[in-house]
């Protein structure tokens, strides 16, 4: 192998000055002949913690393989996740958003002391992906992403049932529409193994992204995580990176504004999570594009919504791979004049060449509409503002027959506050639900709500009442709900300012969250304010309240 290919690695295994290095390396595994080979470090989140991750060691040792076939010197190094599902509702979930940096932080600084000439992550639960692909645009070198793979559905009583359904059993439990014994089958049922949570959440969501941004291997993201093809499809990407490393193909060159706009056409024709907003902006900062909350609703404009799937729809992601998947509906878009053909991707193609061989959608499949026939004309998430958010809030109004309410205020400072009030019949239909001080800073970690909005659907005011947050909602979050309001509380945003009663409005369709009070009043109450103390004074949490920045800002910490 040329040694011009060890662009990074050199400086680790090259000459007399690095015996000592060559040294510790051979203790664990290399040869004289890996000393001459490209070095590639594989980030692996495989975890026993989450179902998300528990699979990712094999998937991570097919990756190995690959690049030593193709020539190449792989390790395998490891970082952290966090569990969604498992952490949700409780104050685990503070630590979620903040993983997200972690995993980022990790993976740069490993793979930067190694100064290995290419990466590949392997991630699988929520905040793997973004964090992931961060770390990545920080390296710039040449690099691919694997996805797991999504969960396959559980089955009760004869109907296919996943983690959101768990969820929703707790409010129908509650409200005595379910009895206890088909609560503990639904829940004994949901997760039967390996894999991400199967809807279009935000595994799923970021799993499409990123293979509409190029940065993944063709048909990936919507693979099981049981099957061969998520096995073969690792081995691949260990070959493939060595062509990268060959190509001197990085990051920068396939994350370019283009490849942003054709991942939230995917992702907005497919009704993906509202977390893609957070975290392709923040993907978007470590590349250095200029992506900000307007380009969601620019792009969104001409972005049908046409996936029926799962939380506001009928189907799986398993149920899209099985008509197509996917890169099928890529090659659909990308036919309608809706995808940016011309970008690259990690095959060394652009995405029109990636495209071309792909097989088109099942013929008389009912998930996936025609563009003619859409189940919405444009984009399923849209950026709200108005004096309740002048720097945007985020909503999600797929599969929703009502995208605007207005209501009385139920203000609460927490997640669990509200929750309790759920469950105590407190909230009533009409009602707008206000949960704050779980923003970035607030929170801090801007909790993510599916606990509350779950317990909301599973007592039948999914769509009677609205809730609006400077928190975060899960990718299986359904109903007349908006997040990430900026400036959040703990800032002073005016959601801090709000009442019992305050009359607010949330209107999606003219994207509008607003609250009945004039300029005035407002300046009133908020000369009242105080900004409460820090819910914690050391730790990481701590750490990471005083360097987050913005929801519209990604969220991130890195000082861009």
């Amino acid at each position: 192998m040329s040694e011009s290919l060890k662009r990074r690695s050199s400086m680790t295994t090259g000459g007399d000055n690095r015996a000592a290095n060559r040294a510790m390396l051979r203790a664990v595994g290399f040869t004289d002949e890996d000393f001459e080979k490209p070095m590639v470090g594989i980030a692996s989140l495989w975890a026993e913690v989450t179902p998300c991750n528990s699979h990712l060691d094999k998937l991570a040792e097919r990756v190995k393989e690959g690049v030593r076939v193709a020539g190449g010197i792989a390790q395998i190094y490891g970082t952290i996740t966090v569990s969604d599902g498992i952490a949700m509702g409780h104050e685990g979930m503070r630590y979620s958003l903040p993983s997200r940096e972690v995993i980022a932080d990790s993976i740069e600084l490993v793979s930067n002391a190694m100064r290995y000439d290419g990466v590949v992550a392997v991630g699988g639960c929520d905040k793997n992906m973004p964090g992931c692909l961060m770390a990545l645009c920080r390296l710039d070198v040449p690099s691919i992403f694997v996805y797991g793979g999504s969960i396959m559905p559980g089955t009760c009583d004869g109907v296919d049932v996943d983690i959101v359904s768990v969820f929703e059993a707790v409010g129908k439990f509650n409200s005595g529409t379910i009895s206890r014994e088909e609560f503990i089958r639904v829940e004994q049922n949901a997760c039967p193994g390996a894999g991400s949570c199967g809807g279009m959440y935000t595994a799923n969501t970021m799993s499409t992204a990123i293979e509409a941004l190029g940065m993944s291997l063709p048909g990936s993201a919507s693979m099981p995580a049981v099957s061969a093809r998520k096995v073969n499809d690792s081995f691949e990407v260990g070959k493939a990176l060595m062509e990268l490393i060959k190509k001197n193909i990085t990051p920068k060159q396939i994350l370019t504004k283009n490849a942003f706009e054709n991942a939230i056409v995917t992702v907005m024709a497919l009704g993906g999570s509202t977390n893609a907003i957070l975290h392709l902006i923040a993907i978007a900062k470590e590349i250095g594009v200029d992506l900000n909350l307007e380009d969601f609703n620019r792009v969104g404009k001409k972005s049908p919504h046409l996936a029926d799937l799962k939380p506001g729809g009928k189907y799986a992601m398993y149920d899209l791979d099985r008509v197509g998947g996917v890169h099928g509906v890529m090659k659909y878009l990308l036919e309608q004049g809706l995808l940016h053909g011309d970008c690259l991707t990690v095959t060394g193609k652009t995405l029109a060449e990636n495209l071309k061989e792909v097989l088109p959608l099942a013929k008389g499949q009912t998930i996936v509409r025609d563009i003619k026939n859409p189940l919405f004309p444009t984009g399923p998430l849209v950026v709200l503002k108005g004096n309740l958010a002048p720097e945007g809030a985020v909503a999600k109004i797929s599969g929703l027959k009502k995208i605007d309410i207005t209501g009385p205020a139920k203000v609460y400072d927490s997640e669990d506050d509200c929750f309790a009030a759920i469950m105590k019949d407190e909230i009533k239909a009409g009602d707008v639900i206000v949960i704050r001080y779980e923003g970035p800073r607030g929170g801090p970690g801007m909790r993510e709500m599916l606990a509350v909005t779950a317990a909301l659907v599973g007592k039948g005011l999914g769509e009677e009442v609205g809730l609006l947050t400077d928190g975060r909602f899960s990718g299986g979050t359904h109903g007349l709900v908006v997040g990430h309001v900026s400036p959040e509380a703990f800032d002073g945003g005016p959601i801090a300012l709000l009442k019992n009663g305050d009359q607010v409005t949330i209107d999606s369709r003219t994207q509008v969250l607003t609250v009945d009070l004039d300029d005035k009043e407002l300046a009133k109450r908020k000369s009242e304010w105080k900004q409460p103390e820090p819910r914690f004074k050391s730790g990481v949490l701590a750490k990471y309240a005083k360097l987050v920045q913005s929801a519209t800002n990604g969220a991130i910490t890195n000082t861009l």
